[in-house]
């Protein structure tokens, strides 16, 4: 129920739920892409390392890379108590590596967390003798033809990905049916592919990364630009999300900032669009700063796992943003079976310029909650060259976690 009140910005009581979600997470999703899925879902051999309270270091067996198996090193956080426990498989970005204080983050929250190194390298940072492939451009846009799709870097990490749910699932204090995967910038780009390809995740949060990259995205003009139409065509079909993205059957939560100078609105608009409606989730933030501790700090990300993995109290969500010329409107999806949470405060933000996303400048006006809709008069400009362009609305509940509504272009 909402209950509604008057005035600005009033208090309004939300419910949603993840019940159907949840349960389409458990269908089985058609195989795509050059990973096979069966020997993946296998627990991989694993030395255990020495255990720190919590932390233990771990190296498990990946894919092969030149005929040989490679070694992937990983750290393993627990949570206090028995279990079983959900657990959360943690990606990292470009320049990242398998951060302890991410993993045990997760463990203070209740899970038991797997964050993976994807560039080949051990606990000093080092490369392992029997590394996959480093983290560098030449790995991940180089040339390969089908023969070669299993030595590149992405197909390396998202089959360790693959690996480190299955390495999960099979340990006793880890419930195998509440598991999901998050990742930042690049781990933010696998997670979106991850949760198309694996139908075995039951939540995953992408942060900063999405598809489309040969579209708009700032690996352009130093690489896209450079590939012939053949190889492009390689590339994407088996390393963009926007190839794997449709067959995502688990909610996900998608966040990003404005002005992200790799993964441009209009890229992430299309790669959200893949996902149906009722899974998809948005927390777009004026001006998020890029980086691995601003990525997995903000507080939507742990409350919407939460929702999905340990019956927590849901996010809210907002339907698309629409204009009749005077007004700007979305609606506030609900659930009335979902725990019920307040909404407090709600923002409409806006753009007058056009061209680079990276460069545009945006104000935030307050809007208003009436019933089960967000409003806010379509702002006006003397010079109608200066009129808004480009609109969204977000939401702020009693907890301050945010989310968004898609974004509305108009045409100049």
């Amino acid at each position: 129920m909402l209950t509604v009140g008057q005035g600005f910005a009033p208090r309004v009581v939300f419910a949603w739920g993840f019940a159907l979600a949840l349960g389409l997470c458990a269908a089985p999703a058609t195989a795509k892409g050059p990973w096979d899925l069966e020997q993946l879902a296998v627990a991989p051999a694993v030395q255990w390392g020495g255990r720190d309270s919590r932390l233990q270091a771990i190296h498990f067996v990946g894919p092969r890379r030149d005929g040989k198996p490679t070694q992937v090193f990983a750290y393993y956080a627990r949570p206090v108590g028995e279990g079983p426990f959900p657990a959360m498989v943690l990606l990292h970005g470009g320049g990242g590596k398998a951060f302890a204080e991410w993993a045990q983050l997760w463990a203070e929250r209740g899970y038991v967390a797997l964050a993976i190194d994807l560039a080949g390298h051990g606990q000093d940072g080092q490369r392992l003798k029997t590394g996959g492939p480093d983290q560098d451009d030449q790995s991940k846009f180089g040339k390969f033809d089908d023969a070669g799709v299993r030595e590149m870097w992405t197909y390396h990490a998202v089959a360790d990905a693959l690996l480190g749910h299955s390495l999960l699932a099979a340990q006793p204090e880890v419930d195998k049916q509440r598991i999901g995967v998050t990742g930042i910038s690049w781990g933010g780009y696998l997670t979106c592919i991850v949760a198309g390809v694996d139908p075995r995740f039951q939540v995953a949060v992408p942060v900063y990364g999405c598809g489309f990259l040969d579209k708009n995205s700032c690996w352009i003009e130093g690489h896209f630009n450079k590939m012939d139409a053949e190889q492009r065509s390689r590339w994407v079909k088996n390393f963009d999300p926007s190839s794997y993205l449709a067959d995502v059957r688990c909610p996900i939560l998608f966040v990003n900032g404005t002005n992200d100078f790799a993964y441009p609105l209009d890229s992430y608009q299309a790669s959200y669009e893949l996902v149906p409606e009722k899974l998809r989730n948005l927390c777009i933030t004026v001006n998020m700063p890029h980086g691995h501790q601003a990525g997995w700090a903000p507080r939507e990300i742990g409350l919407f796992v939460d929702s999905v993995l340990k019956d927590g109290a849901p996010l809210a969500k907002l339907g698309p943003t629409k204009t009749d010329g005077k007004l700007v409107t979305a609606k506030i999806t609900r659930q009335d079976d979902a725990q019920p949470v307040t909404l407090a405060s709600a923002q409409l933000h806006y753009t007058t310029d056009v061209g680079p996303w990276q460069q545009r400048a945006w104000t935030s006006v307050a809007a208003t909650i009436q019933n089960d809709e967000v409003r806010a008069a379509l702002p006006r400009q003397a010079d109608d060259k200066a009129a808004p362009r480009v609109f969204f609305f977000t939401v702020r509940d009693q907890r301050g976690a945010t989310v968004s509504s898609p974004h509305l272009t108009l045409a100049p």
